[in-house]
């Protein structure tokens, strides 16, 4: 570049040197422009502008003077002659003005300043103006640049470069092209053309980012390796690049790579979220958890994957988890404290930044111990900690259970012993509170519960750990480095003074002044000795001159004390002293007066509460905030459906921000909500309530349209068609505008300049054989949507086949999970003839088989499809059939998942309250925009002369004008402008349209509506009572009761009364006659509504009902006195006795009561006068039993009986079931041994052999009684005799008894050992009986005692029996007799007598007679008095 001479210099001689200097520097820059114009006019032909010289004025833009200020910035690197020149001049003149200055001294310095200062001058102004003229050459060389630069071929600055990657790995080719204007790019694989949509979605992603062109190609397969070509080109050229891609399948460090950090670096990058975190309602102390799900493995999950909570890391802890298993990374807490409330993030870092998502988790109370307790309290801190005292801080809860919070109450736990012990009460109206008498070097928790009128909370979430010490226990120590490493520790201790008493302290002054407490705060004394200190505190009133020490339970060693017994109103003033080992310092220095604060007031709430609409189910919220200062802790905001009083909580953790978006709302519903501003003094009043706002969706912009596909074709035009965007953005969809353009062409061109309605477009003007591809954009009120992907290219070709075009506008509608209605828009291209019909295929989601729903082709176009397995997706297409075959398919539906839909709703069908019949459907969550298009039979909009449609507050409803059999058919309904389906159908019958037009003519012709018709009682005195009820009436309402053809009105026998309210009308005969047969009817009349009701009392109808009248007067009239509450009935007891039993009530303590039998007074019974009950107890039932049996009870008032008839059936009933209970309790069989054989029994405790049958079975074989086999019972037992058992008797035998219709069967198994025990005990008991039927025994005739008098002869016989015959022996007071003179014995058979003749009192004694054979003896014994003439017998004493 060539400066221009500097005019300031013209006609002064140059050095050499600078000469030469200048003439090299011209010659390169001329060099460098002649090159330079060179390469321009290669690339280009551009007309060039006029330019000015440089003599001319010349006016210059703004981008002129910005570029010139460049310029001008680079110009002062460049290396000049001129600035080599100065510099020597410089140099020069500084050299010579040292010499002048000392030959000639201050005179001539001054004059060569004043010199230097005007030649300074000069040279500034000739630099000026030289720069001036440079940085205008410049400009017009980078104008004349810029100018050749405009228009020039395309050229790749930075070329392809190829790439080996592994298999499954994602390659980035990228290039560098220059070109003006920006050429047309287009991507080849093996020279074909690489149009992403017809690859899986995402498989490419072409992008061109100003000159940056990228070919992202995802998870490499082999089918990638290729060469790979890009081709740019505009109209004044193209170029080409292209790049190797080869794909490997190998991965390991043989390769030269390790797999792990290979793996970790290209894979990291395609990790996506595939689902989104949503709000979590948890509650407090129960689980929750967080999850998302990625698309790939995350390796180093624990390094990668991180959870925050308000912005805060989230690390593992006893109860909070963080977890990574199958692509699934979550957050759980296994016990929920509402600090754990707040906005949890997740962050997994990828090659293009960190990707991230949030959601909200709400913590709610747990349910309180005691009804009506406030919410526990959170956010539990200790604060100032000391040696002996901390402050304790909270946050207050946001629910107090409509009552205000009282007190709180505070807990502590020393150390990890899980003990908690009250350690204080704080008053309702702060959340902060002073902990004395603590240990130095303990460790302390504490949390805190709410109280209020119902009782006290939870307890809050426990505080951090926290050591008692001194908090300037590190200031006072010096570290001082020495020696590589090693240090001393220092203390301030160590240079104290070895004073023995401490000096006083000083600055005592109030740390801390709240309502209730006061903290007081001073400085250690200096010196203070190495001793440790306490501290002594005094107070004074201010103005009373007296000081009075202040008692504390513990010694004070922290330099903070609390006052928590201060009076209010009054000034304090306070000293302190300090006490050691050796005595107590002097009193500090008084303290300014301190008086108790006033009670902290709560935050204002904040102004301007404004409730925006976000999503379909949350609100965004926003205020201004509150000037709290540091006691703003943070807001509270509650919320309440309109209509509803009472105000929900949103959050339980203050929130820090000015907004907030409320989660978890309904859709259609209108809400209220406040803000309260929450500090140390509590929650605040709440602000004032925000307008009442909808739950929906806020209005966007729509996203792109999609699936381009071309409809029809002519010569010079196409008709394009779209499916409509996926999000519609909250509103209506005006319209859509599109772009074209030909893949000849370099630039795109709008279709239109207004918005096309409809998402079909006639496009005019083309070039045939051309190829186009058409884009779209939706737009809404928000706004012109996102612009759509590129179509593929149409052929602009004239139609010519015989086959119809595809149909379009194919939807879906009526999702179920079982069945959904597809519908679409005929063909706009018919072919060769007109379409006979239209075949419809599917396929599920992921397959590419095509399947056909219907094997005929369908007439109409819509289908009802059903059949089809629910829960999975599918995707179905249509094609239009002629005479000369099927035609194109049309654009497949996307995917349509087949299931129920939780809030899916139906068309309901009824009758308005004018009697018009209607079809109504609601959907809360549609748009305001939308659109409720119905249709009958899916054949357009409803006929207007049949129907009326009615749209409200998102609900829609169809009045049939005048029902009748036109009416009939399928009624549709399809919300416009919603993101998903919203519709619904329903079949309107015959028998239906019937039902609701009978319906329909009720309520234009009302009927008092009956609840129960004419109704019959008999009331307690005998009066009987009509009444009817009907709906609630008005106070309007008329009643005409007509009885016989005649009105009647109330009169002393017949009491009328009409209640409207309830719709009762009541008629009370108080003695009826048979003047009061016949019928009566009820006229009723509301308004409009009337109704009769119509009652007859004839013939037998009124004689039942009149013997009914009169026996309940003669009862009521009984029970005028004692009477019985319950009548004679019997009962059978476990014990099988049967039970008479009866109660009496209205007694007095003179009433009588007595048991009849047959007419007979029977003593057995009983009576309680306590209870009023009776009994008769009859232990053993039998047909002696058998009679009436009668109780009667009776005073002065009166008498009443009640009978019971224990004859016929009855009686048979009562022996039924003594059967039945006997059955029941009925022992298990028993086996024993007899000396016949063996005995099987049960034990009962009753048996009737005339309502009691039983049956024995041996091994299921029925025995029948006979020679060895012999059954019997008594009255409580059941036995079977088995005679001389052998052992075919073995085995299982089961008795059955029958009671009635009922039976009972008892088992008992005789084989094994209880065979063998049985039979052995018959064996003995069978030797034994024949020992004892044969053995020598006294059988009769001995007397006990007898008495004979003196002189007499005493005759003894007995009769003996044994086989052999036994010996005879008798005895006198054991001794033998010896039989002579008076003693003989005579034996005659086995009849022995012995004859005492003339007895005295000598042979009194006690006689025996002794018999004995081999198998046994016995002897009888008798006693012999005798006694003397005239005496008395008396009895012989016993010896």
């Amino acid at each position: 570049m060539t400066l221009p001479r500097n005019p300031g210099s013209a006609g002064v001689p140059r050095p050499p040197q600078a000469m030469e200097v200048h003439r090299l520097e011209h010659r390169q820059e001329e060099e460098q422009k002649e090159e330079r114009q060179r390469s321009l006019r290669m690339g280009s032909s551009v007309q060039r502008r006029t330019f000015r010289s440089s003599d001319e004025e010349y006016q210059f833009t703004a981008e002129d003077y910005a570029l010139a200020a460049a310029l001008a910035l680079t110009a002062s690197s460049e290396k000049s002659w001129e600035a080599q020149l100065r510099r020597q001049i410089s140099a020069v003149e500084l050299e010579e003005r040292g010499q002048k200055r000392v030959g000639f001294g201050n005179d001539w310095e001054k004059i060569e300043i004043a010199f230097l200062q005007t030649h300074w001058l000069l040279r500034q102004r000739r630099d000026r103006k030289a720069l001036r003229r440079q940085t205008e050459l410049k400009i017009r060389e980078a104008k004349e640049l810029m100018e050749l630069c405009s228009g020039r071929g395309p050229w790749f600055w930075i070329p392809l470069r190829s790439h080996a990657v592994w298999e499954h790995t994602t390659v980035l080719l990228t290039c560098t092209v220059f070109g003006s204007p920006p050429p047309q790019v287009t991507w080849y694989k093996n020279d074909v053309r690489i149009d992403p949509r017809l690859f899986p979605a995402g498989k490419y992603l072409i992008k061109n980012n100003y000159g940056l062109l990228t070919l992202e190609i995802r998870r490499c397969t082999f089918e990638d390796s290729a060469t790979y070509t890009v081709l740019v080109k505009n109209t004044f050229g193209q170029a080409s690049s292209y790049a190797k891609v080869l794909v490997r399948t190998y991965l390991g460090k043989e390769a030269g790579f390790d797999s792990e950090i290979f793996k970790r670096r290209m894979l990291g990058r395609s990790v996506e979220f595939t689902s989104v975190l949503k709000p979590v309602f948890a509650r407090e102390k129960e689980p929750f958890s967080l999850s998302c799900l990625f698309s790939e493995d995350v390796l180093d999950a624990e390094q990668n994957i991180q959870w925050f909570r308000d912005g805060r890391l989230l690390r593992p802890s006893g109860r909070r988890q963080l977890l990574y298993t199958d692509r699934q990374a979550s957050v759980k807490v296994s016990r929920t404290h509402k600090e754990d409330e707040g906005l949890y993030t997740v962050r997994l870092p990828s090659f293009f930044g960190v990707q991230e998502q949030s959601a909200y988790v709400f913590v709610r109370d747990a349910a309180a111990e005691n009804p009506g307790a406030p919410g526990s309290p959170l956010s539990v801190r200790c604060l100032d900690v000391n040696r002996d005292c901390l402050i304790l801080t909270w946050t207050p809860p946001s629910d107090t259970r409509s009552s205000p919070i009282t007190s709180y109450s505070i807990e502590r736990c020393q150390g990890e012993s899980g003990e908690w012990v009250p350690c204080h009460e704080a008053p309702g109206g702060t959340c902060r509170c002073p902990i004395q008498g603590l240990i130095e070097g303990q460790s302390y928790r504490f949390r805190v519960r709410a109280a209020n009128r119902a009782g006290s909370s939870l307890p809050s979430k426990p505080s951090e750990l926290v050591v008692t010490g001194e908090p300037d226990e590190a200031r006072k120590k010096t570290e001082i480095p020495f020696d590589l490493g090693n240090k001393i520790t220092l203390s301030r201790d160590d240079f104290e003074d070895s004073v023995t008493i401490p000096s006083a302290p000083t600055n005592v002054h109030a740390c801390e002044i709240r309502e209730a407490y006061v903290v007081l705060g001073w400085e250690e004394p200096s010196p203070r000795s190495k001793a440790p200190l306490t501290y002594s505190l005094e107070k004074s009133i201010l103005g009373s001159g007296t000081w009075e020490a202040i008692s504390t339970e513990d010694p004070v060693r922290a330099p903070r004390f609390a006052l928590l017994d201060l009076e209010k109103g009054k000034s304090y003033l306070f000293r302190v002293r300090a006490i050691n080992q050796y005595g107590m310092s002097d009193a500090s220095e008084p303290s300014e007066p301190i008086t108790l604060g006033g009670k902290p007031a709560t935050l204002p709430p904040p102004a301007q509460v404004q409730a925006l609409r976000d999503t379909q189910t949350s609100v965004s919220l926003t205020w201004d905030p509150v000037e709290g200062g540091p006691e703003l802790l943070g807001y509270y905001i509650y919320s309440r459906r309109v209509g509803s009083s009472e105000w929900q909580t949103v959050n339980n953790k203050p929130i820090q921000d000015n907004k907030f978006t409320v989660p978890g709302l309904r859709t259609g519903k209108e809400y209220e909500f406040c803000v309260s501003s929450v500090s140390e003094a509590g929650v605040g009043e709440r602000s004032a309530a925000t307008e009442p706002i909808r739950v929906k969706q806020a209005l966007a912009i729509p996203s792109a349209p999609y699936d381009f596909i071309l409809l029809s074709c002519g010569k010079n035009d196409m008709v394009i068609g779209w499916k409509p965007p996926k999000r519609c953005g909250g509103g209506k969809i005006l319209g859509y505008f599109l772009d074209q353009h030909d893949s000849d062409e370099l630039d795109w061109h709008p279709v239109n300049q207004q918005p096309v309605p409809t998402r079909v477009c006639k496009v005019s003007n083309l070039q045939e054989g051309h190829f186009y591809e058409f884009r779209a954009r939706a737009a809404n009120w928000a706004g012109v949507g996102e612009l759509s992907a590129p179509s593929g290219l149409f052929e602009c070709k004239e139609w010519t086949m015989p086959q119809p075009g595809p149909p379009y506008d194919v939807r879906a509608s009526e999702v179920r999970a079982t069945s959904l209605m597809l519908q679409w828009e005929p063909p706009l291209y018919t072919g060769a003839g007109p379409v006979t019909g239209y075949h419809v295929s599917f396929r599920e989601e992921g397959s590419e088989q095509w399947k056909p729903v219907t094997l005929d082709p369908i007439s109409g176009t819509h289908l009802r499809v059903s059949d089809l397995p629910s829960g999975k997706s599918y995707v179905f297409q249509v094609q239009a059939v002629n005479s000369a075959g099927l035609g194109q398919p049309s654009m497949p539906t996307d995917p349509v998942l087949l299931q129920d839909k939780p809030d899916a709703r139906e068309i309901e069908v009824g009758v308005d309250e004018k009697g018009f019949i209607y079809l109504a459907f609601e959907a809360p969550e549609a748009p305001d925009s939308s659109e409720f298009q119905w249709s009958k039979d899916y054949k357009g909009p409803l006929d207007p002369q049949r129907v009326e449609v009615k749209d409200e507050d998102n609900k829609s409803k169809v009045i049939l004008k005048d029902p009748g059999l036109e009416d009939l058919g399928t009624y549709s309904v399809v919300v416009t402008d919603a993101d998903e389906d919203i519709s619904a159908s329903h079949e309107l019958t015959e028998d239906e349209l019937y039902k609701l037009k009978k319906l329909s003519h009720l309520i234009r012709n009302p009927v008092i509506k009956l609840i129960s018709g004419w109704n019959v009682d008999i009331l307690e005195q005998g009066e009987v009572r009509l009444w009817l009820e009907v709906e609630k009436l008005s106070p309007a309402a008329e009643l005409h009761l007509i009885f016989n053809e005649k009105e009647i009105f109330s009169s002393p026998n017949r009491k009328i009364t009409f209640d409207r309210e309830k719709g009762l009308v009541e008629v009370i005969i108080q003695n009826l006659s048979e003047d009061d047969k016949g019928s009566y009817t009820a006229q009723l009349q509301d308004g409009k509504a009337k109704n009769q009701i119509t009652l007859t009392l004839v013939d037998d109808d009124f004689d039942k009902l009149l013997r009914q009248a009169d026996a309940k007067r003669r009862d009521w009239k009984r029970k005028q006195g004692p009477y019985f509450k319950e009548p004679l009935q019997w009962k059978v007891t476990e014990d099988c006795h049967v039970l008479l039993t009866c109660k009496v009530t209205n007694t007095k303590q003179d009433t009588r009561f007595q048991w009849f039998f047959e007419k007979k007074e029977t003593p057995d019974g009983q009576y309680d006068p306590q209870t009023g009950a009776g009994l008769l107890r009859i232990e053993e039932l039998s047909k002696d039993y058998e009679g009436v049996y009668r109780a009667v009870v009776s005073d002065n008032r009166g008498e009443d009986d009640t009978v019971l008839d224990l004859t016929g059936e009855v009686l048979d009933a009562i022996f039924t079931e003594l059967g039945r209970m006997s059955a029941l309790s009925a022992a298990p069989l028993k086996i024993q041994g007899t000396e016949e054989g063996i005995r099987i029994f049960s034990k009962v405790k009753y048996y009737n052999v005339e309502y009691m049958k039983t049956t024995w079975f041996h091994k299921e074989r029925r025995l029948e009684s006979g020679d060895r086999f012999r059954a019997g019972t008594t009255l409580d037992e059941i036995w079977l005799h088995i005679l001389d058992p052998k052992d075919s008797d073995r085995g299982k035998y089961t008795l059955e008894i029958a009671a009635g219709k009922e039976a009972r069967q008892l088992s008992a198994d005789l084989s094994g050992q209880a065979f063998d025990d049985a039979l052995a005990e018959h064996q003995r008991l069978k030797a034994a009986a024949i020992i004892e039927k044969n053995r020598a025994k006294v059988v009769r005739g001995l007397p006990d005692v007898a008495t004979i008098m003196e002189d007499k002869t005493l005759c003894l016989t007995c009769i003996i029996s044994g086989d052999p015959t036994p010996e005879i022996t008798w005895l006198k007071n054991d001794q033998p007799v010896t039989f002579l003179d008076r003693y003989r014995m005579e034996v005659r058979g086995m009849e022995v007598t012995i004859t005492i003749n003339r007895v005295s009192s000598e042979d009194s004694g006690r006689y025996g007679v002794f018999v004995k054979n081999k198998y046994g003896s016995e002897t009888g014994q008798v006693t012999i008095s005798v006694f003397k003439h005239g005496e008395e017998p008396k009895e012989l004493k016993k010896m």
